[in-house]
């Protein structure tokens, strides 16, 4: 497979996206760029944890109706979810009614909120790398990293579920704590 992708506008892109426009406007405006605070990593992290076993494209076209129905990810709400809300969700089929990841995206919320605000921020964000070589192609791009493993380890530890390594990677990626756009690719720094 090529790893990168020339769309209509001239520009040539990582060539994950294939030829969805909502995955090119992903990949030009979110992918890669640093993202910070509480609120908007808790989002990344309940998404990236249903999207385990998934495609992305799937989370991005069902992420609009995730935020309706999970308070726009505000920690404080999610956490006072209780089992009423739980069967609410499992029956609203523009999510993933998936109760494992329903369950741990309110039990991780109740964790957020017992941290400092700022604290899940500096955490997360403590284990991104050195910016690194730019990947010549998606050969180059890992799935799992020390550094993903060592967050996970350490998520884990305060009792958060769904942050697996190879999850807790892709999450730094999509919150710009690596850049692994691919030589060439316009979007690369």
């Amino acid at each position: 497979m090529t790893s990168l992708l020339t769309g209509t506008d001239g520009r040539a892109r990582c060539a994950w996206i294939g030829t969805d426009a909502e995955y090119a406007r992903y990949h030009d405006e979110e992918w890669g760029v640093p993202l910070r605070g509480d609120r908007a990593l808790f989002e990344k992290m309940a998404l990236e944890g249903f999207q385990a076993g998934l495609s992305w494209i799937t989370i991005l076209r069902k992420r609009p109706r995730f935020r309706e129905v999970f308070a726009g990810f505000d920690p404080a709400a999610v956490a006072a979810f209780d089992e009423d809300d739980v069967e609410t969700l499992m029956a609203d089929a523009g999510i993933i009614r998936n109760r494992a990841k329903i369950l741990a995206t309110i039990g991780n919320a109740r964790l957020v909120t017992e941290m400092v605000e700022g604290d899940l921020d500096e955490l997360m964000w403590s284990f991104a790398p050195a910016p690194g070589t730019r990947p010549r192609s998606f050969d180059d791009v890992p799935a799992v990293t020390a550094e993903s493993t060592a967050m996970s380890k350490a998520l884990r530890g305060r009792g958060f579920r769904f942050v697996g390594a190879t999850t807790m990677y892709a999450l730094m990626q999509s919150t710009g704590m690596v850049d692994d756009h691919v030589e060439g690719c316009w979007r690369a720094a």
